[in-house]
């Protein structure tokens, strides 16, 4: 083999590395809308600290501001700047210092929405792929950067007022 060949194949070889180095990374983006708040600068926070996987799956790319999805097909998705959630009679969790409302509705896919933080975060999780807790607890230090202005409170927390004899 001549050096002028032996380049010629090296060249060749290192083009046909470059482009399957390449495609591998091409998979289509997931399509997601983005959170009427998806601009709010807490939410660059949490998009900054997400993690490369949750759950064991891998994080992918998205195409909407303040969006993240893992898993292929999709099994996780997250939207922040939703709308930040009032009082409520839904489930709420606390998970690694975070308030999640919990809506069912849907099982096996399930949605969390952060409860007192503003902007609020949305995870949709598909059961049958991940854990929700394993989820939650995954993204907790990403949605702890945005502060927590309330917190989850049940009847046992509430102090009703007792009737006083009158005299």
């Amino acid at each position: 083999m001549t050096l002028r060949s032996a380049r010629i194949r090296l060249a060749a070889a290192l083009s046909v590395a470059a482009t399957s180095i390449l495609l591998t990374g091409c998979a289509a983006a997931v399509p997601l809308q983005p959170a009427a708040d998806a601009n709010n600068p807490a939410c660059a926070d949490v998009i900054v600290h997400l993690p490369a996987s949750v759950a064991d799956q891998d994080e992918r790319e998205t195409n909407a501001q303040a969006t993240g999805a893992w898993g292929d097909p999709a099994a996780v998705l997250l939207h922040c700047g939703v709308p930040v959630p009032g009082p409520t009679t839904t489930p709420c969790l606390n998970v690694n210092g975070i308030d999640w409302l919990e809506d069912d509705s849907e099982a096996p896919t399930y949605r969390y929405t952060t409860y007192g933080r503003d902007p609020a975060v949305e995870l949709v999780i598909d059961s049958e792929v991940v854990s929700g807790s394993t989820v939650l607890v995954d993204l907790a230090n990403a949605v702890s950067s945005i502060p927590a202005t309330g917190q989850c409170v049940g009847a046992e927390d509430v102090t009703l007022p007792t009737s006083t004899p009158t005299p």
